[in-house]
């Protein structure tokens, strides 16, 4: 097998508290959380009432109506995270090229919006039973089918090289960029335009989540309703939005003169076949994909910087990653600081993995940690440097994220700054 190095060379971000890559960091840097009371439906039917919306336009990002009509919410993200990764790569795909340039685009819950929006229309809002499919628009059928989100990436970037949809739960971001890495490194791609979306803030996700008691209660502090690793914390504050991102191959990259924001050095996923929501306390399959990420990447866990934690803020995750990292780090992990995103821009389920490599490359980049919002109260159980409240100057060489999802999918990805991917 090729021993191609794959580095990230643009980022593209649609998140909660604004659009764009700067924006972006400039929120999980201030320790602000993005999380309001729900905005684009009723909540009050709802026990979590709450969520991280992203305030997007799609007329202002530059889509035209008709793209507008056609695309979901989700897919819109995709698109506008797309071309802004594209941009922020200089990269020109030329048709010459367009056959090695390929598509990994990750999502959980596919064009939700749109489909409820269709499903209470043709059936008069839940009147009957069969649906008028006449009352359907045209797009319908792109909406039951997440590969047009693929389609709509390929036809963006001219990309005629592989082209698919990850769909893992929520750890399809991370997945699909783990997936992009080896099409590179096999020699199938030069080129991959890979991350993840997803737009799920609407009626039937918040009712799922509220039948399990999933999702936060602190409906009275939607700002501090997601409180990872804190003693309160009640559950996960939904979210959406995207991350895309430009992989090449090391040697190309550095030929064309790109900027690198870091190098993927390993990945790998591991499942649990234990429970399709429930986790093992020890960490155990967790801990597995880290230590063969961080083997495939070559280095020790002592050379971890910084951890990115899935850290969503339910008590059964947060005991079971930090028993994870216990595992697979050893007494390192009692030294490197740990902190979750989600409490500043929730949980956007299949997007939230290739949003937190977007932070690990720009933490790397700009030598900032991170960190852990409305942690005021660490749990003692849990026992580690949570990073909390303030954001934290460290020089970031190595960067650890991982993820967890329903149905007992475990991932993790190793990063490295890029003189350390030259060496």
């Amino acid at each position: 097998m090729s021993q191609c190095r794959v580095v990230i060379t643009g980022i593209g971000v649609v998140a909660p508290g604004g659009i764009g890559k700067k924006a972006f960091w400039e929120r999980i840097t201030s320790g602000i959380s993005a999380t309001r009371p729900i905005t684009s439906f009723d909540p009050s039917p709802y026990r979590s009432r709450m969520a991280a919306e992203c305030d997007f336009d799609p007329r202002q990002e530059g889509l035209r109506p008709q793209e507008i009509r056609r695309m979901d919410r989700v897919t819109q993200f995709a698109v506008v995270a797309a071309k802004e990764a594209i941009a922020d790569s200089g990269l020109d795909i030329t048709s010459g090229q367009a056959h090695r340039a390929g598509v990994s685009i990750g999502c959980a819950v596919g064009c939700t919006q749109r489909l409820e929006e269709e499903y209470v229309t043709m059936s008069d809002g839940g009147r009957h039973w069969l649906v008028n499919h006449t009352y359907g628009v045209p797009h319908l059928y792109d909406y039951f089918v997440p590969s047009s989100m693929a389609a709509e990436l390929s036809w963006l970037a001219g990309a005629e090289g592989p082209s698919t949809v990850v769909s893992a739960g929520c750890t399809s971001g991370i997945d699909a960029i783990g997936y992009a890495c080896e099409l590179i490194r096999e020699g199938t791609a030069d080129i991959m335009i890979a991350g993840g979306a997803d737009a799920p803030i609407a009626p039937i996700t918040v009712a799922c989540f509220d039948a399990i008691r999933a999702t936060s209660r602190h409906n009275d502090d939607p700002a501090g309703a997601s409180r990872p690793f804190d003693v309160t914390r009640n559950g996960f504050v939904l979210g959406e939005g995207s991350a895309v991102l430009v992989l090449e191959e090391l040697t190309a990259a550095v030929a064309r003169g790109a900027h690198i924001y870091a190098e993927i050095g390993g990945f790998a996923g591991r499942s649990n076949a234990y429970h399709m929501t429930g986790l093992r306390p020890d960490g155990e399959e967790l801990a597995a994909a880290i230590t063969a990420a961080l083997d495939e990447a070559r280095l020790n866990p002592e050379s971890v910087d910084y951890v990115n934690a899935h850290g969503t803020a339910t008590k059964q995750n947060d005991r079971h990653e930090t028993a994870a990292f216990k595992r697979s780090l050893g007494d390192h992990a009692y030294q490197v600081p740990i902190s979750s995103i989600k409490s500043m821009i929730g949980h956007s389920l299949g997007a939230i993995g290739s949003i937190e490599v977007a932070a690990c490359a720009l933490a790397i980049e700009h030598g900032v940690v991170p960190p852990t919002a409305n942690l005021h109260s660490p749990d003692p159980e849990l026992g580690l440097d949570y990073v909390p409240l303030v954001a934290r100057e460290r020089q970031v060489d190595v960067a650890l994220t991982v993820g967890s999802g329903f149905g007992g999918f475990q991932s993790a990805m190793v990063l490295a700054r890029p003189a350390e991917a030259a060496a």
